[in-house]
């Protein structure tokens, strides 16, 4: 149908006709009409280098199971976090699978709506990302139950006005655990959620003193030994060992230089060589990362 919107030349009312769609189907002695037309929102996805303005964004962290939401102020501030539990998104077959990624959308923006959030951010599915396992099928999964989610918060939320913007989310976990997690009492996937959150707002996360500590003193050290004097002489000449020995070497430069070089860099060393284990630091198995 017509709507007026505006006036013309002579003050009168001009009408505006809007594209719609009809499909007509039979089902079961039953007939259904679906309409399909543009839905007009007041808000917009945002490229990456177009900044959030709002006084309080969330950072969202989405997983096969839960999506971890993080409010955080305009200055990088951390407000509140919580999670959303979604464990049947794995298993589940695709209609209920929709059901529940529509449910939980709305939980999210019911929760961001309370506090007056104006826009969110989310990770951009089409990095490649680590997974945890290496199983092709269960990638497939984890994938699509991840972009269903994903589009069922984005539409939802461009329905309410939320301004939406997408970043690569390389380390966030990473960061999340050694910075954040024990600062703020969050878990790993609250603690990533506000990275993401923070990374939105153009804000850079520098290595804390104590780690950068760490990896001077105890990682470096473990890897100048590691190379010149843990592996067999069969080893060291083999193409694998070879590589082994490459990629050591590189750890060491990313610490020496780590104010020449990208920080993700020495968060790519921290992920790599440390781990937290009853709240204190301590180094992975060789075997982990290498």
């Amino acid at each position: 149908m017509p709507s007026t919107t505006g006036v013309n030349v002579k003050g009168k009312p001009m009408e505006e006709y809007k594209v719609y769609s009809i499909e007509l189907k039979r089902k079961k002695e039953k007939y259904y009409v679906h309409i399909t037309y543009d839905l007009e929102t007041p808000c917009s996805e945002l490229h990456w280098s177009e900044k959030m303005t709002s006084d309080t964004v969330a950072g969202i962290d989405l997983n096969i199971d839960r999506v971890a939401v993080s409010i955080v102020t305009k200055q990088g501030n951390w407000l509140e976090s919580r999670t959303f539990y979604c464990h049947e998104m794995e298993y589940v077959k695709r209609n209920r699978r929709s059901n529940i990624a529509g449910e939980i959308a709305k939980q999210i923006i019911d929760f961001l709506v309370s506090w007056n959030v104006g826009g969110f951010v989310l990770e951009d599915l089409t990095f490649k990302q680590d997974h945890d396992t290496h199983h092709r099928f269960n990638r497939l999964v984890h994938s699509f139950a991840k972009q269903k989610l994903q589009k069922a918060i984005i539409s939802r939320g461009l329905k309410f006005g939320f301004k939406i913007k997408k970043v690569n989310p390389a380390f966030s976990s990473v960061i999340g655990r050694f910075k954040y997690a024990k600062m703020y009492g969050l878990s790993v996937h609250e603690a990533a959620s506000f990275v993401i959150g923070r990374r939105g707002l153009d804000f850079e996360e520098k290595i804390p003193k104590e780690l950068l500590k760490e990896l001077k003193t105890k990682v470096k050290p473990f890897l100048i030994q590691l190379l010149l004097g843990s592996m067999e002489e069969s080893e060291k000449h083999s193409k694998k060992g070879k590589q082994r020995r490459q990629y050591i070497g590189m750890m060491i430069k990313n610490i020496e230089h780590f104010k020449e070089n990208h920080r993700w860099k020495l968060w790519n060393v921290v992920h790599k060589t440390l781990m937290m284990k009853n709240q204190e630091l301590q180094l992975k198995e060789v075997s982990s990362w290498c």
